[in-house]
């Protein structure tokens, strides 16, 4: 299935699932397509390998809840809240969030290219391993958050407040420090010298 690119409306659903509790739930290797999820909690939920592709989320509480291997291919986040959701080597190419809440917000390894997080609040969340190939991140609100050896080749940056977020071991070859905020920003040695190149400084040993 092609990734949704950005700007690009969600397919129609198929199928509501409405108001229901699924706390504490535990799914494996469930498959959803084109469904939409309206006002359901999904508080503490623990999912293993379940696939959801076409999929949206409305008002959606992820809360709390684990995702392990998990597929969210081409979904639609809308006013959903991911406090302290872990998400540990799930595929969520082509997904747009809308107006969602991420505190704590953990995301290990995985591959989260073509993802749309125009404005979203990441303070605090951590992103680690993690694949955000051209994933739009423009003005996104990063300050003290964790995006460790991540994949942000053609990532949209513009706007994006990186105040004190950690970088190290990340790619920042197609990175343009002239359109983020990046005051305190943690970067390593070999990061330092493409920031410094794209600033037009002539590195030299």
């Amino acid at each position: 299935m092609a990734e949704r690119k950005h700007g690009v409306p969600p397919p129609p659903t198929e199928k509501t699932i409405r108001s229901a509790d699924w706390d504490s739930l535990e799914l494996s290797g469930e498959s959803y397509q084109r469904v939409l999820f309206q006002d359901v909690d999904m508080t503490e939920l623990v999912d293993h390998g379940s696939s959801f592709e076409e999929c949206q989320f409305r008002n959606v509480r992820f809360n709390v809840s684990v995702h392990e291997d998990a597929r969210f291919l081409n979904c639609t986040f809308s006013r959903c809240s991911f406090f302290d959701a872990t998400f540990r080597g799930c595929k969520l190419t082509g997904s747009m969030f809308d107006g969602c809440t991420y505190g704590l917000l953990k995301v290990e390894g995985g591959d989260w290219s073509y993802v749309g997080l125009p404005g979203a609040d990441l303070r605090g969340s951590a992103f680690h391993g993690t694949r955000l190939r051209e994933a739009d991140l423009t003005g996104a609100r990063l300050e003290g958050a964790e995006v460790r050896r991540a994949d942000l080749s053609g990532a949209w940056l513009r706007g994006a407040d990186l105040t004190k977020c950690d970088l190290r071991g990340s790619d920042l070859s197609t990175f343009d420090p002239h359109e983020v905020s990046l005051k305190d920003a943690v970067i390593d040695p070999f990061q330092a010298t493409v920031v410094a190149a794209a600033l037009g400084f002539d590195v030299r040993e």
